[in-house]
């Protein structure tokens, strides 16, 4: 994932999270009514289920801690569990299994309710569990390491949304691995999102984010990044190399994906022995989205916290995403469908799922079309809610084989009927700020398995030159014991052996086998990438650099 998300409308979010009371609708178990008390019944489930969001700082607009803080609001707390519009879910759960799954069983919605239609009673407070404990902006608890922005951002009271970036270095001597991570957003009411990247060694030296070319389809307006309103328009680029990806946004330098901060979303957590890599001498870049809903100056300093795996994990996490950057929704569709695709080039493993528009946004559904032929919803989200992004972590990876396609497909409403909509008279392109569109299933995935070869580093000076792709070029040079790739715009990545001819990426999805001639001789490579096999000329020899000693 690598891209941006999108903005914030505090008072919306919090009208969506308050509990208006309404009539009560359920039915009563006369029992349960009569003995249901806070303390021995409710606690326990609002402990467990809502206390994250419902308590002092957090992103609800009241606390559940205690009875004194609860009572006022139960006859709104009964109709929204009763309705299931609380905790928010919004998957079809007919598809997938999910370990952080929000919803609450029938037993739970049936003891609440039978507690506020028996007389809301607190109950003996001798009967109420301990408290829920929080490190204090952290729902992960007490990170191990913590980069915090220099200095706070001002805010301005009015104008267009910005997107800025806060570099933080690591200072790490040694790489690291994250087992999870977690941003802490400094002021709620004007972050947005925010989304932290990697900015490896290779990368820094290379001058991190550049603006998007002329040739690109992005264009620069003050902070932002978005798509020309004349670029070439395809709502379904299932049949397109990229799958719908467009290269020259600018923003490729920024680094690799580590972890993301939207309204509702999880935090990032990866299963025992699978973590992310902070390369020694990276830097943390967070991407922060502010939008000006406060109609005051306002100030910010954001922070990431992490937590550190105890060992070198057996396999890399790494984000991606099956985006559509060409779609245009035009004026007044009520239900105008979008979809991008991404075919795998080895087998993997899916972590989570997480889908992303803005106010126009319907629903997403991620399906996979197998090698045999066979056609799979992984999810559905039927009712999107850009107030409340939710990161789906699956109760157990899912394997997908080689030459699996990942279809995507979304659908918006840019009529006058979406009352979020800011203006339901112009065409949208994807971009930046909330008024443009986005269509994106982000997605964390492991490599199955793979041998990594214990290869002599001086056999990456053959490979070392430059390769020749149609138009474009791109170079494979040895540092170290290092074999590195980049291309025009592109940052370096590593690439790893599993024999001495074919290696592998673990921040891109894709692999590499070097050609060699009757003679031995390396005349090109074959990139698989998004289910193709592109053939790569050899056109120049480069210099390595050796090993330090």
């Amino acid at each position: 994932m690598k891209k941006t998300l999108a903005t914030s409308i505090v008072f919306t979010f919090v009208l969506a999270l308050c509990f208006i009371a309404v009539p009560s609708t359920s039915a009563v178990d006369t029992k349960n009514a009569r003995t249901a008390t806070f303390s021995k019944d409710v606690a326990p489930i609002l402990f467990k289920n809502c206390a994250s969001c419902h308590r002092q700082g957090e992103l609800a607009p009241m606390s559940l801690l205690t009875y004194k803080d609860a009572r006022p609001w139960a006859r709104s707390i009964k109709e929204k569990v009763v309705t299931r519009q609380m905790p928010p879910w919004h998957a079809d759960p007919q598809y997938g299994h999910f370990i952080n799954d929000a919803r609450l069983s029938q037993e739970e919605i049936d003891t609440i309710a039978a507690w506020v239609d028996g007389g809301a009673k607190e109950g003996n407070p001798k009967d109420l569990p301990p408290s829920p404990t929080f490190v204090a902006g952290w729902k992960l608890g007490k990170p191990d390491v913590v980069f915090t922005m220099n200095e706070e951002y001002t805010l301005a009271a009015a104008g267009s949304d910005e997107y800025i970036n806060f570099t933080m270095p690591t200072n790490f001597k040694e790489d690291v691995w994250v087992q999870a991570a977690e941003v802490n957003p400094g002021n709620k009411r004007v972050v947005h999102h925010v989304v932290a990247f990697v900015q490896t060694p290779q990368m820094i030296a290379q001058g991190g984010k550049k603006p998007p070319s002329s040739q690109s389809i992005f264009y620069e307006d003050g902070t932002l990044v978005r798509v020309k309103q004349d670029a070439p328009v395809y709502d379904d680029t299932c049949d397109s190399p990229t799958g719908g990806f467009a290269r020259g946004s600018g923003q490729e330098g920024l680094g690799f994906p580590l972890c993301f901060y939207t309204p509702g979303k999880d935090v990032d957590v990866y299963p025992e022995g699978m973590a992310k890599l902070v390369p020694k001498g990276s830097n943390i870049i967070i991407q922060v989205h502010y939008s000006k809903t406060t109609g005051k100056v306002e100030k910010d300093r954001s922070s990431v916290g992490l937590i550190l795996a105890k060992a070198p994990p057996r396999q890399a996490v790494t984000s991606f995403g099956v985006l559509n950057h060409y779609f245009k929704i035009p004026p007044g569709a009520v239900n105008h469908e979008v979809r991008g695709c991404y075919t795998l080039s080895r087998d993997v493993e899916l972590l989570d799922y997480l889908p992303h528009m803005h106010v126009r946004g319907k629903d997403m559904k991620y399906e996979v079309l197998y090698p045999d032929g066979r056609r799979e919803t992984l999810i559905f989200v039927p009712r999107y809610d850009f107030n409340w992004q939710t990161l789906y972590r699956l109760e157990k990876p899912l394997l997908l084989p080689k030459g699996s396609k990942l279809i995507v497909t979304a659908h918006f409403d840019n009529s006058e009927k979406n009352k979020s909509n800011p203006d339901p008279t112009k065409a949208v392109r994807f971009g930046d700020p909330t008024y443009d569109e986005m269509m994106v299933g982000y997605f964390d995935f492991v490599n199955k398995a793979r041998t990594v070869s214990k290869l002599d580093p001086r056999i990456y000076d053959a490979y070392a030159g430059d390769y020749s792709l149609g138009p474009a070029t791109f170079t494979v040079s040895r540092e170290g014991d290092k074999l590195l790739f980049t291309g025009s715009g592109l940052p370096k990545i590593e690439a790893y052996p599993e024999s001495e001819t074919t290696f592998y990426f673990t921040v891109v999805e894709g692999q590499v086998t070097f050609v060699k001639n009757d003679k031995g001789e390396i005349t090109g490579l074959v990139l698989d990438f998004n289910g193709r096999s592109l053939r790569a000329n050899r056109v120049k020899k480069v210099a390595s650099t050796p090993t330090p000693k």
